[in-house]
């Protein structure tokens, strides 16, 4: 089955649509939630709206929250499909080269709202439509590793009691719900890890902290703890049942579907980075010329088209791991591969863009300084960079995670 990583021509309206708001809608306040940490950006309800009109109509594919579902149908047997995994990132690059912690603050469209779509049974995918929902991961001491989590769920009656800890929860203060990653039997390893969608309000929920942080400071960053929670068991998503031949894979089947949303941020912080360092080098008299070599051209100008070289790779592998989830093609080794190497040039971009500006870079006059901190993230969450090439090593070299660590 062939790729063609052109942008497809149903999905540039779409993209086109995403850089005028990012442009006109999120440029303009990006400073002012970046100094008024954990205050609401309001100006997203009206955004969140449209979103939502245009997801309801049909209009524009890809502009919600969007999962990876292994079951085909007849129809997408035929041939290549685009659909709402290749729309998402294109319409999430452009929206975060207006600002990474604006769009994660977007209502409804939380990392928790990819798991429910890629996990979730037909009836769960209705009853939960509409909702916003974040996603609780990570644990104090259970990092990168979330295959040790130490939260439980034990069942009692028609009901899962929840104990345990959450830290960084991505929206975890503003949010309806939280997807919450939690095992069933600690002796039966990562085969007993579910998640739960949890209602905020549920008796025993309680967000303990909102976190000060580095960058996407528009972004609330929440601690929440779980004592004896109580969880309607329709609320697990997916099979209920211990399958320790298919081990971690259906908790897993979610990073295959957000570790290319993360790659798409870092790509469109990335690219507003290296835009306007073009514009600043032009204005002091350095010019970039693409028809020639690097090495006869200026320093400045040299590293920056190795900067675009090294974006243009994560851009692809981006648009490739993405292309293969809509197409139904096990895209593990994608992902990560996307996640790698968007959130690592990501990050060398947005620094090395600092640097070649100087003193503008570093200084608040332009958004450069911000799009390094903000960028930062984008190579952390959703599995470090560390833990990315070390599945990517499993797959490529055919080994589990017991034979490489």
């Amino acid at each position: 089955m062939a790729i063609n990583l052109e942008d497809p021509k149903k999905f540039r309206t779409l993209r086109d649509q995403a850089h005028q708001v990012a442009m006109n809608m999120l440029r303009p306040i990006s400073r002012k939630y970046d100094r008024a940490e954990h205050a609401y950006p309001k100006e997203l309800d009206m955004l969140a709206a449209m979103i939502d009109g245009l997801s309801e109509s049909g209009a524009n594919e890809g502009a919600g929250a969007a999962g990876v579902r292994r079951e085909e149908t007849a129809q997408e047997k035929a041939g290549v499909k685009n659909g709402a995994n290749l729309a998402s990132v294109m319409s999430i690059a452009e929206m975060c080269w207006g600002d990474v912690g604006l769009l994660l603050s977007m209502p409804r469209q939380g990392l928790g709202n990819s798991a429910i779509a890629s996990v979730a049974n037909d009836e769960q995918l209705k009853r939960f439509e509409g909702v916003w929902a974040s996603m609780a991961i990570t644990e104090p001491g259970t990092g990168s590793d979330s295959a040790n989590i130490k939260t439980t769920a034990v069942k009692d009656g028609d009901h899962y009691v929840l104990n345990g800890e959450k830290i960084f929860v991505t929206s975890g203060e503003r949010s309806d719900a939280v997807v919450v990653w939690a095992t069933l039997d600690k002796e039966l390893g990562r085969a007993a890890i579910k998640s739960f969608v949890v209602p905020k309000g549920t008796p025993g929920m309680k967000v303990e902290r909102l976190e000060h942080k580095l960058g996407i400071r528009a972004s609330d960053t929440a601690t929440i703890t779980f004592t004896d929670c109580r969880v309607p068991a329709e609320n697990l998503l997916g099979s209920p049942e211990i399958d320790v031949k298919q081990g971690f894979a259906g908790a897993m089947a979610t990073f295959d579907n957000t570790r290319p949303l993360v790659a798409a941020m870092a790509v469109g912080c990335a690219r507003a980075s290296l835009d306007l360092t073009r514009d600043l080098l032009a204005r002091a008299g350095v010019s970039v010329d693409y028809d020639a070599p690097a090495y006869t051209q200026s320093a400045a100008a040299a590293k920056f088209l190795q900067m675009e070289a090294d974006w243009e790779a994560a851009y692809l592998l981006m648009l490739q791991a993405a292309w293969m989830a809509d197409n139904r093609k096990p895209n593990s080794l994608e992902a990560s591969m996307a996640k790698a190497k968007a959130g690592r040039v990501g990050s060398d971009i947005t620094l090395s863009c600092v640097e070649l500006c100087a003193s503008v870079g570093y200084a608040e006059a332009e958004l450069l300084e911000k799009w390094a901190r903000d960028s930062k993230i984008l190579d952390i969450f959703e599995g470090t960079q560390q833990i990315q090439q070390l599945i990517v090593a499993r797959r490529v070299l055919g080994l589990t995670s017991a034979e490489l660590r």
